[in-house]
């Protein structure tokens, strides 16, 4: 992975799984990102324009999150590395979603998948 850009505990509520119990009303769900990118441009110039906005992708992705109503913590993960990698200058993304209390005495369960620009071209 080149140059990276975290994005660190972004905690966010949606209604997420397949249990009818979990589909009525919005848990927590908690988002770790790390984009693979060539910050060398913005490293030298020190302007905004060089750089990956970081807060527009947040923005998409707290909006897509809150709005959902996935069944697999999977295919929202999917989803979130799709908005990471909208932006040419985006490599890959590492996507990490947690749901909080979701197993009995575990503090939390999770998803990681890591997704190129080319794992969304057909």
């Amino acid at each position: 992975m080149p140059d990276q850009i975290h994005i660190a505990d972004l905690l966010l509520r949606t209604i997420i799984g397949i249990n009818e119990e979990e589909r009525e009303k919005k848990q927590d769900v908690l988002i770790n990102i790390t984009m693979g990118v060539d910050l060398k441009a913005a490293g030298h110039s020190d302007q905004i324009e060089d750089a990956v906005n970081y807060r527009t992708i947040t923005k998409e992705i707290i909006d897509l999150v809150e709005h959902s109503q996935f069944q697999l913590v999977e295919a929202m993960a999917h989803e979130v590395a799709r908005i990471c990698l909208k932006d040419e200058r985006v490599a890959c993304a590492e996507v990490r979603i947690e749901k909080p209390g979701a197993l009995r005495f575990a503090r939390s369960v999770g998803v990681s998948v890591v997704r190129r620009r080319e794992d969304y071209q057909q």
